[in-house]
Parts: C-alpha cells; structure tokens; sequence
C-alpha cells in the first residue's frame, strides 16, 4: 500500500470522508478528480513532446464562437 497504510487505515480514512462528503457526492468527486488526473496527465505529454522537440500536439477541442463583434470594434448587444 502507498505510504504504508494499512488496509484498517485505509477504511478509517474512507470512513471520514463519507461522513465529511457525503454518500452523493462521493461520484462527483471522483468523477472530478479522474478528469483533472487525465488532464495532468495530457498537459504532462504535451511538455514532454514539445521538449523532445515533436510538433504532432493535438489542437484544442474546443473552439470559441464567432459572434462577430470583434470584426466591427463594437460590442455585442444582448437585446439581440
């Protein structure tokens, strides 16, 4: 076990954090936890390929939406 914990440690700490937390947020919280690990774990390979000096990164999922205010200078009205 990591850092020498036991398994009567390991429930204990469980324990408390049910207690804490919750039992309905428990899945938010590790559903929310497994997305940041991934994500550090993407940033992590993405430094690592730009040190190594690949250009292969995957461009960004997501993309911002034209309202086209930036193309007049003005605005974007939200009575529109």
């Amino acid at each position: 076990m990591p850092f020498n914990l036991g398994m009567s440690e390991l429930l204990v700490i469980l324990a408390l954090v049910l207690l804490v937390f919750g039992a309905k947020r428990l899945p938010e919280i590790g559903a929310s936890m497994g997305k940041g690990i991934r994500e550090f774990k993407r940033s992590l390979k993405d430094v690592q390929n730009s040190i190594e000096g690949q250009n292969d990164i995957a461009p960004p999922t997501h993309r911002l939406e034209n309202t086209g205010a930036a193309e007049t200078g003005e605005p974007k009205k939200l009575s529109e």
